[in-house]
């Protein structure tokens, strides 16, 4: 650019008065140096800038995609579940009979079960037997309990009769040694009555 304004400056001066052709390729040539100069710093401008966005969208790149064979997650671990199981508790059969009637028709099945420690008289759903009044369920001592006139001493008892039908639970008290007593009694308190009975047997 220097280079061409000095060979300008020579057309000056080689000629006292230059023709209007000389001035004309003089100015043109002033104007292509001064656009020149003006060009250089955007064009240097705009290369600086295209370097900066290149390297700024390779660094982003690099953030957003992961370098291959590397798995990101962002899931937690899942605890280890312990499962706990509450055991179900199981009746244990001890003792077995079957009602049959002495004064009343009693039937249906009956059986001793131990459940977490605890005792039970269980009569099962073909339990039948009549109506009466004060009716109570005992553990008599024999097998085959007298029809009428029950001694205190040769019974336990465990409730009143809850229903004349159906299935029914009876507790049986801790400090009752079962060894002593072999059958189960429908007993009516009031008259002294065994409306049934089922002997008791392993």
């Amino acid at each position: 650019m220097s280079k061409g304004i000095g060979t300008n400056a020579q057309i000056l001066s080689s000629k006292s008065f230059p023709t209007y052709g000389e001035t004309l390729q003089y100015v043109q040539s002033l104007a292509m140096d001064f656009t020149a100069m003006k060009l250089i710093p955007l064009v240097s401008l705009g290369v600086v800038s295209l370097l900066f966005l290149g390297c700024t969208g390779v660094q982003a790149d690099g953030q957003a995609n992961p370098s291959p064979g590397v798995t990101q997650s962002t899931s937690s671990p899942e605890p280890n579940a312990e499962t706990s199981s509450t055991p179900v508790a199981q009746a244990t059969e001890t003792k077995t009979g079957t009602f049959v009637a002495a004064e009343h028709p009693t039937e249906g099945m009956v059986q001793i079960v131990t459940e977490n420690g605890d005792r039970y008289l269980e009569f099962d759903e073909t339990f039948r037997s009549d109506s009466g009044p004060d009716l109570y369920v005992i553990l008599h001592r024999a097998g085959e309990p007298p029809v009428s006139g029950i001694q205190e001493q040769d019974y336990v008892t465990l409730a009143p009769l809850q229903s004349t039908t159906g299935t029914q639970r009876y507790a049986i008290p801790a400090d009752v040694n079962l060894d002593d007593f072999n059958s189960a009694v429908v007993w009516c308190r009031m008259f002294n009555a065994t409306f049934g009975y089922a002997t008791l047997g392993s």
